[in-house]
């Protein structure tokens, strides 16, 4: 597959999430494994990597900082401030003053002069989004970050911000169970200019190719309660949907991953997809996504199939919901 463009950035349509080296479903990886893990992906072709500050509390930008500073010019480096952290504890912040002092800690953590992409993980409601932009646009003009991306927000958000300076990115969760940019995120993209970066394509596991099991979520596993969609009652009756993308994915001759993560770089050429895993052989496997080929039948097969009110539960807990403005379906407004 052809790269495609994150602003003035020509990478490859799949790229790596690196939030899983450290926590949401499981306990932080060894330092050694994500060694191995960070340096295989360059090897495999990977070269756009997303981290953020509050993964790992500052761990995952520190990781790829040690591991891969000697290959700083093989990828595409992209992070994230507003969610942060203090004294150990999530905290939410878009100061101007508070994003400048992100954006250094994150250098240094980095071990990196320039930062390629820096988002807004979240909105603040107590902040304007045109100070937290400006200052954002202010390290841009400083050479400590060089384009701007957005995080989980709205279409008109994504319009005001490409007012005061252009942006890059914005970074939604799509995938086959999450279809929430489709309502307005995407055609914002499209008529600023702004790629759609696809976090969770691999619906935070439900595609594994192995059969996703809650039982064994790990007791700090953020699917236990914080993802309602991977809990019951809704996982069971979101699994029953699994058999025919599982039919469609052998007739291709991929696997379950794969084919969702093609899906989501099918759907539009500005879509670039960064599933994250803390395995090897899961990161080769999602990386085989590029040879998947589907044809508009598969996709609008697969667009019926898992049509937003065939999905059982709300995207997120109430908590969770209260900090994305991305838009939401009639039917999750009356579950939340």
């Amino acid at each position: 597959m052809q790269n495609r463009n994150v602003g003035p950035f020509s990478v490859n349509p799949v790229g790596l999430g690196c939030m899983n080296m450290m926590h949401a479903y499981n306990a932080p990886i060894p330092e050694e494994e994500s060694d191995t893990l960070l340096n295989r992906a360059l090897d495999l072709g990977y070269d756009f990597l997303d981290t953020a500050t509050i993964y790992g509390m500052g761990e995952s930008e520190r990781r790829i900082g040690k591991f891969l500073k000697h290959r700083r010019d093989e990828f595409t480096l992209a992070s994230k401030c507003v969610l942060g952290f203090e004294d150990g504890r999530r905290i939410l912040y878009a100061r101007p003053e508070m994003i400048i002092a992100a954006c250094e800690a994150s250098l240094k953590r980095l071990l990196s002069d320039v930062i390629d992409l820096y988002y807004m993980h979240r909105p603040d409601a107590n902040v304007p989004l045109e100070d937290s932009v400006g200052a954002l646009a202010d390290l841009v003009q400083e050479g400590k970050i060089k384009t701007i991306g957005l995080s989980e927000m709205s279409a008109d958000m994504l319009r005001t911000a490409s007012a005061i300076h252009p942006i890059a990115a914005m970074q939604s969760e799509y995938s086959l169970i999450v279809r929430n940019p489709e309502i307005a995120v995407i055609e914002a993209c499209k008529e600023i200019g702004t790629t759609l970066v696809a976090f969770s394509p691999v619906g935070r596991g439900i595609f594994s190719q192995e059969p996703l099991d809650p039982s064994s979520y790990w007791e700090g596993d953020m699917r236990r309660s914080f993802f309602p969609r991977l809990a019951e009652p809704h996982f069971s009756k979101n699994m029953e949907l699994l058999p025919m993308a599982l039919d469609m994915a052998e007739r291709l001759g991929c696997t379950l991953p794969q084919l969702a993560i093609a899906w989501g770089l099918a759907k539009d050429e500005r879509v670039v997809s960064i599933p994250g895993t803390k395995n090897l052989a899961h990161l080769e496997d999602n990386f085989g996504a590029n040879d998947v080929v589907l044809s508009a039948e598969d996709v609008a097969a697969l667009d019926a199939h898992f049509a937003p009110e065939a999905i059982a539960g709300p995207r997120y807990s109430a908590m969770g919901q209260a900090v994305v403005t991305t838009e939401i379906y009639p039917f999750e407004e009356l579950e939340a």
